[in-house]
């Protein structure tokens, strides 16, 4: 078996948060369906929760991602896309399950948005490293 490439690393990750989007995107559509309602939150604070997650995590993850792709593509080493990738994904799915969780602060929502910034932060230096590298 070949060894692994930043491409496979990249691909793995932006695979990983497709279906992270898709889940919390089902979970919109599920509260919708059970709360009957079909444009906005209706007043129902679980759909307001579950909106705001997928909402948020639309927000953080396509920068990520073509951050993450920009580093496959210079070919940076594997383990800062997969760092990049992990930091980004457990951030994002914390940072939903403390938003499902409570409207308000909660440790999981700020540990999750830390460790977001983290992923952008390390991309963001890699990707300069490697421009002017």
């Amino acid at each position: 078996m070949d060894a692994v490439t930043s491409g496979h690393a990249a691909a793995l990750w932006v695979g990983l948060h497709l279906i992270l989007l898709l889940v919390l995107s089902l979970l919109v559509v599920r509260q919708r369906r059970r709360h009957k309602v079909a444009l906005g939150d209706g007043g129902v604070p679980e759909l307001a929760q579950a909106i705001r997650a997928f909402g948020n995590a639309t927000e953080y993850v396509p920068a990520a991602m073509v951050g993450i792709a920009v580093l496959a593509m210079v070919d940076a080493p594997p383990l800062a896309v997969h760092l990049t990738g992990f930091l980004l994904f457990v951030g994002r799915g914390l940072h939903a399950f403390g938003l499902s969780r409570s409207g308000g602060a909660s440790f999981a929502r700020s540990i999750g948005v830390t460790l977001t910034w983290l992923a952008y932060v390390f991309a963001s230096v890699a990707l300069l490293f490697y421009a002017i590298a």
